[in-house]
């Protein structure tokens, strides 16, 4: 179904899912399986377009992606590593939009830049092991009607934040707060900084004890930047795009 606007669903915990001008489904970081903040309700849509994922870790690529793929047909962009292994998991070779830190590649009517980010990753494999070390991506997504969304992905606060601002000039951008593993709140208003974005949608916190950063806290820390907007999604809450055209304009 087409909207005006593009949409995003904030799923949970940092699974998020937008919905372009043109109706295309687009999941990050999908974590569907055993989410314990996951609402009962939100089960994986019949209709799945394209997939990013940034890196392996259990909580942003779900132990059924291959089903998912498999039954949904979607393209596919991956953390390179993420890609071969999911190659060998039988997923074919056709389902890939292939794609590195600086690239840009043009799909179902939305760019997609993949950034680095700073943060080591695993894959739990199946039969108990761990294997595929990595280091992970963040994306740039833009949509049709001209809005531009930064997904960091799971990653410490980075001087090269201010370049992806600078090049990309993101409208939107999904940040971590939760600390301990990731950027906490004070690292992420140190981000918002950098990247001079006018629009933040924090995630990846209080899914479990030890992701401690709040977003109260992250306001507290930006409460001098006037210009910036904290959109706090509850599980399932979905951010209409429309707010930030009539904020540009």
């Amino acid at each position: 179904m087409s909207t005006q606007h593009s949409q995003i669903q904030f799923l949970a915990h940092a699974s998020f899912r937008i919905t372009t001008p043109e109706g295309h489904v687009i999941l990050i970081d999908p974590w569907y399986t055993n989410n314990p903040a996951l609402p009962a309700d939100i089960t994986i849509p019949e209709q799945v377009d394209l997939i990013l994922i940034t890196h392996g870790h259990r909580d942003h690529l779900d132990s059924k992606i291959v089903d998912i793929i498999r039954t949904r047909s979607p393209k596919v962009i991956a953390n390179p590593i993420v890609r071969f292994y999911l190659q060998e998991q039988g997923v074919p070779d056709h389902a890939f939009e292939p794609l590195n830190a600086g690239g840009t590649v043009s799909i179902l009517d939305v760019k997609v830049t993949m950034t680095n980010a700073f943060h080591f990753a695993h894959i739990n494999l199946p039969d108990g092991k761990i294997g595929y070390p990595h280091a992970t991506n963040g994306f740039i997504v833009w949509t049709s009607d001209d809005i531009s969304v930064y997904y960091s992905g799971d990653t410490s606060v980075f001087g090269d934040m201010e370049l992806i601002g600078e090049i990309y000039e993101p409208d939107i951008a999904i940040l971590p707060i939760g600390d301990r593993f990731t950027m906490g709140p004070l690292e992420a208003a140190f981000a918002a900084r950098l990247l001079k974005v006018k629009h933040v949608i924090p995630c990846h916190y209080g899914t479990m004890p030890t992701l401690t950063g709040t977003p109260e806290r992250l306001k507290a820390l930006t409460e001098d930047l006037d210009r910036l907007q904290i959109h706090v999604l509850k599980a399932g809450e979905t951010f209409d795009t429309a707010i930030v055209k009539a904020r540009n304009h």
